[in-house]
């Protein structure tokens, strides 16, 4: 089984001659042609993308899960902030009645008539 990797232009404008899978002197398992526009490879897994190891991915997840932790720990104590703001609050108001402000009172009838007009 073999595969053909057509000529394409690299990142760099260069046109790359088209070659086939698997090259002399690489890999025999490397059967698919691999790649994208620009970059073309023989590969033995017809669903990968990249060329490169997958190695400098562990370091990005590693330093997104501390920044993901780190913003957790931090809105986590804004949320206690908060509520322990409106606890105490809360907690300290008076317990007096409150105020409706002015008091409505009923007109007596001769106050009613005069109004009406």
């Amino acid at each position: 089984m073999s595969a053909e990797c057509s000529s394409y232009l690299n990142a760099d404008k260069v046109l790359v001659s088209g070659f086939s899978c698997p090259r002399t002197g690489g890999d025999a398992g490397a059967v698919y042609c691999c790649g994208f526009q620009d970059v073309k490879y023989c590969c033995d897994d017809p669903h990968s993308f990249f060329p490169y190891e997958h190695s400098y991915m562990w370091w990005l997840s590693v330093g997104a899960l501390v920044g993901l932790s780190i913003a957790a720990v931090v809105l986590f104590a804004f949320i206690i902030t908060v509520c322990v703001l409106c606890y105490l609050f809360i907690s300290t108001k008076p317990r007096s009645k409150l105020d409706t402000g002015l008091s409505l009172q009923m007109a007596d009838s001769e106050t009613r008539g005069s109004s009406i007009c």
